[in-house]
């Protein structure tokens, strides 16, 4: 029988340590009046200590990091079984605490491999999801909710712990991260989608120069990561990124090898 260690923060990995929040909302601060509006509205709205925390990064004075470095660091420094990554300028209504974690538990229910929730975002069709009051519109919803989608807005997206995302390392700026984390949730397995969970967006939503360098430098990360590329393994080459015909021949000359493979194991019996 193996001896259990005896300091005393040790513990097996198969056995973590319950969350001890529900939430953890994070935000990047560059005005702090509009920041305290928006606790203001999320303790009303019944986020209370016992339940959430509050992390933020302030860069009032000067950009000290980025949303991709930001973000990223808020993620590490949360505790909460739900991470809430959302603008300082959003103002939750009457949707509150109990019905943000209703619809989590419905979109659990629904889809256990869900990673990423928000309330603005496109199918891989193009089609617009949406459960928000802006400057376009109060009490705007285009569904049905939930819906999946291959980007999210980053006015409000809330990050399931479990699913161990983050943004890019290779990426900067503030913009289109909400895409590039929907991005890496797909590639591992997960799903981003839309619910019904209704808040009040302030913001203006103006694209300028520094969007359109931000969509160059994530179109061109993601075409070198999934351009077509052979990789040699010990026993076979894989192809990653190949168009839908060089993945079908790729196949049949598999299934002829596992042929050739089984019918000399057959001879030698």
């Amino acid at each position: 029988m193996t001896n259990k260690p005896s300091f005393a923060n040790a513990r097996e990995a198969s056995q973590p340590q319950p969350d001890s929040l529900s939430f953890s909302v994070c935000t990047m601060v560059n005005d702090h009046a509009q920041y305290q509006d928006m606790l203001c509205s999320f303790e009303q709205a019944g986020f209370h200590q016992s339940t959430s925390e509050f992390i933020y990064i302030d860069n009032s004075i000067a950009n000290v990091l980025d949303c991709y470095q930001g973000l990223n660091q808020l993620i590490k420094q949360s505790v909460g079984k739900y991470i809430v990554l959302c603008h300082q300028d959003i103002r939750l209504l009457s949707d509150d605490y109990d019905v943000l974690i209703t619809r989590l538990n419905e979109l659990e229910k629904h889809d256990s491999d869900w990673a990423l929730a928000g309330n603005a975002g496109k199918t891989q069709s193009g089609e617009y999801k949406i459960r928000i009051t802006d400057r376009h519109g109060a009490e705007q919803i285009r569904g049905p909710l939930p819906a999946k989608v291959v980007s999210l807005d980053e006015n409000f997206i809330v990050l399931k712990r479990s699913a161990t995302l983050g943004f890019s390392t290779d990426l900067t700026g503030y913009h289109l991260y909400g895409t590039d984390i929907c991005l890496q949730a797909n590639v591992r397995g997960r799903q981003a989608y839309v619910i019904d969970f209704h808040l009040e967006h302030l913001g203006e939503g103006s694209v300028r120069a520094d969007f359109f360098v931000c969509a160059d430098a994530l179109e061109s990360k993601y075409q070198r990561v999934f351009k077509r590329k052979f990789i040699k393994i010990p026993s076979t080459r894989l192809v990653v990124g190949a168009q839908s015909w060089e993945l079908w021949l790729r196949a049949l000359l598999r299934l002829r090898k596992r042929r050739k493979i089984l019918a000399k194991s057959s001879s030698k019996a």
